[in-house]
């Protein structure tokens, strides 16, 4: 990922229903996905992107997106919180 220190820096929802909750509801500003994340997820998030024209960023795994936000672990996707 090129910007991996702006995710920190960012206002960032990490985890799949945080991140549906902000697409779903208009806040989210962009959104970054583990392309190893499981496919059932990838699927319903890539839907509600395309319904709500929001942009999907792909990074190669969980724990590469997880790092890039800040934290410990892998995540499967998060989103920047619209200002």
């Amino acid at each position: 990922m090129s910007n991996d220190k702006g995710l920190q820096d960012a206002h960032v929802k990490i985890g799949a229903k945080q991140t549906m909750k902000l697409v779903e509801s208009g806040q989210a500003a962009e959104v970054y996905v583990a392309e190893d994340a499981e496919f059932r997820l990838i699927s319903k998030i890539e839907g509600l992107c395309s319904k709500h024209g929001v942009k999907i960023t792909y990074v190669d795994t969980m724990q590469h997106l997880g790092k890039a936000c800040g934290i410990e672990v892998g995540a499967a996707m998060a989103a920047i919180v619209k200002p």
